[in-house]
């Protein structure tokens, strides 16, 4: 049985360990507050999620899902992630991470940067576009008619089918946004980003608290990011 580590245990990071867990996966999952702070998260998850250090969700496990706020990558240990498949949902939030002078000069992608900071991982982006409430709301079986996708993004072929087949078993379909340089087509503020999982994506912003998810398929995804512009981060307010 495959054995998945989550490091964060936020509102993205809970959701796929809740995913994890109803397709049978064991599951190791650390935060920055130790063990003992995941105790009731552990207790809901059942017998086959247990709760460890961040070395430990890294290193006695096939595959990590990073969810993190992408300022606390770089105090990660150093080498943590070396050699492993890691699942990465960074999104560049300044308010929350502070200005970063190569994201807001489009020198590099969000992606591009986390990798680095990372060191030699097998590294996909994914999990980044899609809100907390909608990872289970929306996993469904393969082979499901209303099953939706995910796009995802990376470097190494290899890396992207190894993840592909964990997101397949966790519920969704995925499509290959392409290269890390092009992982921006499905962050805040594109088409692919959020909305496109709502049942009526031009809800007003009031009205998506009551709006539903809706299954959004792989063509679905394809298209949105074959529509994408890139975003001048540098004027991002949130």
């Amino acid at each position: 049985m495959p054995t998945l580590g989550i490091i964060g245990s936020g509102n993205i990071g809970s959701a796929v360990a809740r995913l994890a867990v109803a397709a049978d996966m064991n599951v190791v999952i650390a935060n920055s507050r130790g063990p003992e702070s995941l105790r009731s998260l552990v207790a809901e998850l059942g017998p086959l999620a247990r709760a460890g250090t961040v070395e430990e969700a890294a290193g006695q496990t096939d595959a990590v899902v990073l969810s993190i706020p992408l300022k606390a990558v770089k105090d990660l240990p150093d080498g943590l992630l070396a050699g492993k498949l890691v699942l990465d949902t960074s999104n560049y939030y300044p308010s929350r991470d502070g200005r970063i002078e190569e994201l807001d000069e489009s020198t590099v992608t969000t992606s591009e940067l986390v990798q680095r900071m990372l060191g030699d991982t097998r590294y996909v982006k994914v999990f980044n576009n899609i809100t907390a409430a909608h990872i289970p709301a929306l996993a469904r079986p393969e082979g499901a008619p209303d099953r939706s996708a995910l796009p995802i993004a990376g470097d190494d072929a290899a890396a992207k089918t190894q993840a592909t087949a964990i997101i397949e078993r966790l519920g969704y379909d995925t499509v290959d946004a392409g290269t890390l340089a092009e992982s921006w087509k499905f962050e805040p503020e594109t088409p692919a980003y959020g909305l496109i999982y709502f049942a009526d994506p031009n809800a007003s912003e009031q009205q998506l608290m009551n709006t539903p998810p809706s299954a959004t398929p792989a063509d679905e995804i394809r298209s949105a990011l074959d529509a994408a512009t890139r975003v001048n981060v540098a004027e991002r307010k949130f």
